[in-house]
């Protein structure tokens, strides 16, 4: 499902026009967005949760280099709520 689909499920539901719901849908993934990028995670009970973590420092190996390594990154990651998925 893409964030098109998203917006005409919920406006057909609702009945508040596309523009609208489009609109607070991107709002909605912006405050995602910066909270993940200040290193604070987002908790949707009921959903799922968006956190950061940390990756540690690696090695990094080259044939023709000398050996040097990869810096401590954080990369966003999302999970479902195990509940909220029923077969």
């Amino acid at each position: 499902m893409t964030k098109a689909d998203i917006v005409n499920e919920i406006s057909k539901s609702t009945g508040i026009d596309k523009a609208n719901v489009l609109e607070t849908i991107e709002k909605f993934m912006e405050t995602v967005k910066e909270s993940l990028s200040h290193g604070e995670n987002v908790y949707l009970r009921g959903f799922g949760s968006f956190i950061t973590k940390v990756r540690s420092e690696k090695p990094a190996t080259f044939p023709k280099t000398p050996p040097s390594s990869s810096p401590n990154t954080a990369s966003p990651l999302s999970s479902p709520q195990r509940c909220s998925w029923k077969r």
